[in-house]
């Protein structure tokens, strides 16, 4: 998996299951609704794409929605996956759909991971974020469940302007609650998300510096969706704790000689996964998009194979071209590793090939211009 060209092959694939969902979330991108799709992918649709997942040297497969767990299938879905070698997540909501019973049955069938959000240190934020009272007192209910089955717990949380000044508490809770992954989502404002719930530029550097540091003191890991630009802070600050210069470091000779992982230490993708660039979504009805966040359609399962529309779409092949991205992050030393939130940019921009606008990071040939002129 790890050594794996992203030209042909992504390292992780999004299915949205269903947009059904009992939950009102602030930042939904699916603008979740309370009823299910009638043009739904079939279960046997669904065991064609699994087929074609497959195809693809194995990528890990994400269940989301809306919420997984409105579909009665979903376990057979898995069951299918799972029985044909491909490594199942899934991120339910927290809603009465989640039973002990339930966890049970995706602990039998061989599910790797379960993810809950946790969105707020206390039911206040929690709630007010999830736009439904009793959320958080059920997740932590729906988690002690879990616990109880010996389960890995991965806790998702979306940062935003409410919950910015409690990460601290955050860490705390995301201690006691013995997760064994805490994966932070910087906000795009998609779907039900808003650019006014966003934290600015400068949050999104001094937190993605807190959140390295904080990597270095917690007993689980910590990975970020949403926030590129973690992998060039990760690097930046290994660097100078090894007394090297990063502005000398040959960031692209690091990535190509394959010993990237050895130096960000985040221990997955041994190099950057961005909206396109080893990463797909796909929607409940069979559309295909670069991610879940990059609402620029490059085909239908029910008309294209997933592999051909992955590694033949122009969208596609267009995201996993750094060297043509626009503005600084087409010239930074980083765009290889990093690249920026290509969801983010086509947000603020309508270019997706534009600049990650929530980067303050000024790339080393853009400073040796300024200095010359």
């Amino acid at each position: 998996m790890f050594n794996r060209d992203y030209h042909k092959n992504p390292f992780i694939v999004i299915w949205e299951l269903t947009r059904a969902c009992q939950l009102k979330c602030l930042h939904c991108r699916a603008e979740a609704q309370h009823h299910r799709h009638p043009l739904e992918i079939s279960f046997e649709e669904g065991k064609g794409i699994v087929d074609e997942i497959v195809k693809m040297d194995y990528p890990i497969l994400v269940f989301t929605g809306g919420d997984p767990l409105e579909r009665d299938d979903v376990f057979d879905i898995a069951s299918y996956a799972i029985e044909k070698g491909v490594r199942v997540s899934m991120t339910p909501s927290a809603t009465p759909n989640v039973t002990k019973d339930v966890m049970q049955k995706a602990k039998d069938i061989g599910l790797s991971r379960w993810a809950f959000s946790i969105d707020g240190h206390n039911k206040e934020v929690h709630d007010y974020f999830r736009g439904t009272e009793g959320s958080f007192d059920l997740t932590l209910k729906s988690i002690e469940h879990l616990k109880s089955l010996e389960m890995p717990l991965q806790i998702n949380t979306v940062i935003s302007k409410y919950n910015v000044d409690y990460l601290e508490e955050m860490a705390q809770l995301m201690e006691e609650l013995e997760c064994v992954l805490w994966s932070v989502f910087f906000l795009v404002p998609t779907g039900r998300g808003k650019e006014s719930d966003m934290i600015s530029p400068a949050e999104h550097e001094k937190v993605l510096r807190w959140l390295y540091q904080k990597s270095k003191e917690v007993p689980f890991d910590i990975k970020t969706t949403a926030a590129q630009h973690y992998r060039r802070v990760v690097i930046q600050q290994k660097m100078r704790e090894n007394k090297q210069r990063p502005d000398i470091i040959d960031y692209q000779d690091s990535l190509m000689s394959g010993n990237l992982d050895q130096v960000d230490g985040l221990g997955r993708a041994p190099k950057g996964v961005n909206d396109g660039n080893g990463f797909l979504f796909i929607s409940h009805i069979g559309d295909v998009y670069p991610s879940g966040l990059l609402p620029v359609k490059a085909g239908n399962i029910r008309q294209t194979p997933l592999s051909e529309i992955y590694r033949e779409s122009e969208v596609f092949k267009q995201l996993r071209d750094p060297d043509s991205y626009k503005g600084k992050c087409g010239v930074c030393e980083f765009r290889h590793i990093c690249g920026g939130s290509r969801s983010r940019a086509y947000h603020a921009t309508g270019d997706y090939m534009e600049s990650e606008p929530y980067c303050v990071y000024i790339p080393k040939a853009m400073r040796k211009r300024k200095k010359s002129s």
